[in-house]
């Protein structure tokens, strides 16, 4: 028996083989040139899926780190930091600030709902003093993405930095840095940039700058200004993954060679198909159309059925991996994942699978009907 397997959840994503190839190259030394000149093309490439002229510090551990790093440098205690929480990555990033000792101010939209501009402008408002907002691009807990380029035109006006966590939405959902006002933006590898996880992504501006090299935070190994030092000999401060940096160029290099307009464009089909074939299945979807993810579909389950029996059914039988509901979705949702090494023929494996993982668990599923629904948005008939 076979034992071939497709991974589709957010993270882990699939590793392609031409990423997996340049890993496998010698290690160097991370203090020599050879370095040097790899991790100058680096940022060079990351700038231009970031878009964004500011320095890129790319960093040797998970996206909750940059996470991390993006608060350590710049929340004080006692300092007012908005977060606006659509899900269970929007509530870590407030924890990570809670821990900094943040006086939070947490806005709940709801798990499934977007940000909602009007209430990010009232809160501006009623507190002139927030110092940091936090946001998320893309919710990976409820298949949300929220308005990045909206809530920064009002941060924008304000003292306050924006933070952003871009972890799972950076490089399958467009992002504009410079342009969106976005004052440091997190993200990871192992998401839709096509690595195995390890290394993180921090970008920072000016405006960003004034206040990091204020912060009263200690830090040490999360400091932007040992950074800083580094980088401008094109070093890191501490050891890095260097053979998650030679994968990291290769994935670049065909995201970029993709073109990124094709590459936000094939994640969108993706994602029209993908939610296509869910309602033609007859599941409801955690995300209404006007916000949802381009890196992710989840999906309620059936009444009566529980979301976990379904992917256990899935993945034990068909070898298709689909993502549990996590915090008061747990049990109750599943997540399918379309984004990074992921193309036209992975749906329909994935929506096949499920079709059959939902006969075995006694749904009621025409079968074909999603995989048909799905084949005729490819084929641009719906």
């Amino acid at each position: 028996m076979q034992d071939k397997q497709y991974l589709m959840i957010p993270g882990p994503t699939p590793v392609p083989p031409a990423v997996t190839a340049a890993m496998s190259k010698p290690i160097i030394g991370h203090r020599g040139d050879e370095f040097a000149r790899l991790h100058k093309r680096i940022v060079e490439k990351l700038q231009r899926v970031f878009q964004t002229r500011n320095d890129i510090f790319v960093v040797t551990h998970s996206g909750t780190g940059a996470l991390e790093t993006a608060i350590a440098n710049t929340v004080s205690p006692g300092d007012k930091v908005l977060s606006l929480i659509t899900g269970n990555f929007g509530e870590r990033f407030a924890n990570i600030a809670r821990a900094y000792g943040a006086e939070l101010i947490a806005v709940e939209f709801g798990w499934g709902n977007d940000v909602d501009l009007g209430v990010v402008e009232e809160k501006l408002k009623e507190h002139p003093d927030i110092k940091v907002v936090l946001a998320t691009q893309n919710e990976t807990s409820t298949g949300v993405v929220n308005d990045i380029a909206g809530i920064g035109a009002l941060v924008a006006g304000t003292p306050a930095l924006l933070l952003v966590d871009g972890v799972s939405g950076v490089g399958a959902i467009e992002i504009k840095v410079d342009e969106w006002n976005v004052d440091m933006l997190c993200v990871a590898s192992q998401k839709a940039l096509m690595l195995p996880p390890g290394l993180a992504m921090v970008t920072a501006s000016e405006k960003a700058w004034e206040i990091i090299n204020k912060n009263q935070s200690p830090r040490f190994y999360f400091s932007m200004p040992a950074y800083k030092k580094s980088y401008e000999k094109l070093n890191t401060a501490y050891t890095p993954g260097v053979s998650l940096f030679y994968g990291l160029e290769a994935a670049l290099d065909m995201m970029l060679a993709e073109g990124m307009p094709n590459v936000f464009a094939r994640h969108a089909l993706l994602t029209r198909a993908t939610r296509a074939a869910i309602k033609e299945i007859g599941l409801k979807l955690l995300a209404e159309d006007r916000c949802a993810s381009n890196a992710l579909t989840a999906v309620w389950s059936p009444e009566g059925i529980g979301a976990d029996e379904i992917r256990k059914v899935a993945k034990n039988h068909y070898g298709v991996a689909f993502a549990g509901g996590q915090g008061i979705l747990k049990g109750k949702a599943m997540r399918i994942a379309h984004m990074g090494f992921c193309d036209k023929t992975d749906i329909l494996v994935a929506v096949g699978a499920l079709e059959m993982a939902l006969a075995r668990v006694g749904y009621p599923v025409q079968l074909g009907a999603g995989v048909r629904a799905a084949q005729e948005v490819f084929l641009g008939r719906s």
